[in-house]
């Protein structure tokens, strides 16, 4: 498969978790941790996306500052996407754990206005 096609086969997975964030804006029905972690996996797939659009196999991990520093690696200004970080409490391999340690609730609307803009950056970048 052709970075590209692997690259649109991350995105169109991440489109997926974008979708359920949108439904998910009720904070009385959806709990921090549960919206949290499709914010995480929308923007890990995003991330991988680019990676593999860069020719590069990206690594198995959640680890959103780790994907971060391969682009940074790479040339890529990764600056406006360092915030992104915040959501790696929300990995998988956290889920088993409390989330006591949430202080401020997220903020829904934000997240899923950075989130489309992310992957319409990088849809753009699939397509050129």
């Amino acid at each position: 498969m052709k970075d590209s096609e692997y690259a649109s086969m991350l995105l169109s997975m991440a489109k997926k978790d974008l979708k359920a964030l949108s439904a998910m804006t009720d904070i009385h029905v959806f709990e921090d941790e549960i919206f949290g972690f499709h914010a995480q996996q929308a923007i890990e797939k995003s991330l991988k996306a680019w990676i593999a659009l860069k020719g590069i196999e990206y690594p198995k991990t959640h680890d959103i500052s780790y994907l971060l520093f391969i682009l940074e690696e790479q040339g890529v200004n990764i600056e406006q996407y360092r915030d992104f970080i915040e959501y790696n409490i929300f990995a998988v391999q956290l889920r088993y754990e409390a989330f006591d340690s949430i202080v401020e609730p997220l903020n829904r609307e934000v997240t899923i206005t950075k989130i489309y803009e992310f992957l319409t950056h990088i849809e753009n970048i699939v397509k050129s």
